[in-house]
């Protein structure tokens, strides 16, 4: 069973130059969308070892790096990489119509 989402425009691509990132807040929740390469990624904007915004950390490549303690996660996959961090953040489908960015929320939520 495939779970549906809820698209929500968030920003314009023109908004996330590659290799930024914006916080957006969609359904009270926080969320980092990121330009890899032309390629736009969300996933939670918090941290998963302390309170700190992602969207406010070091993008290398496909990998943000938190402002905080410098845990590592993958932007892909929201997979953590890097101590302290071992919980990895979740991420969610995004898509594009002409130039809007669109994040999607599990409608289930």
């Amino acid at each position: 069973m495939t779970e549906s989402h809820c698209f929500h425009q968030v920003a314009t691509a023109s908004e996330i130059a590659p290799g930024e990132a914006l916080h957006v807040t969609v359904d009270e929740r926080g969320i980092a969308v990121f330009n890899v390469d032309g390629e736009f990624y969300a996933i939670d904007d918090e941290c998963t070892h302390a309170f700190a915004l992602l969207s406010d950390g070091y993008v290398e490549g496909d990998v943000i790096e938190c402002p905080l303690h410098g845990g590592r996660f993958e932007i892909k996959t929201g997979k953590a990489i890097g101590p302290p961090c071992e919980m990895d953040v979740r991420t969610y489908p995004v898509r594009r119509e002409g130039d809007a960015v669109l994040v999607g929320i599990p409608a289930a939520d």
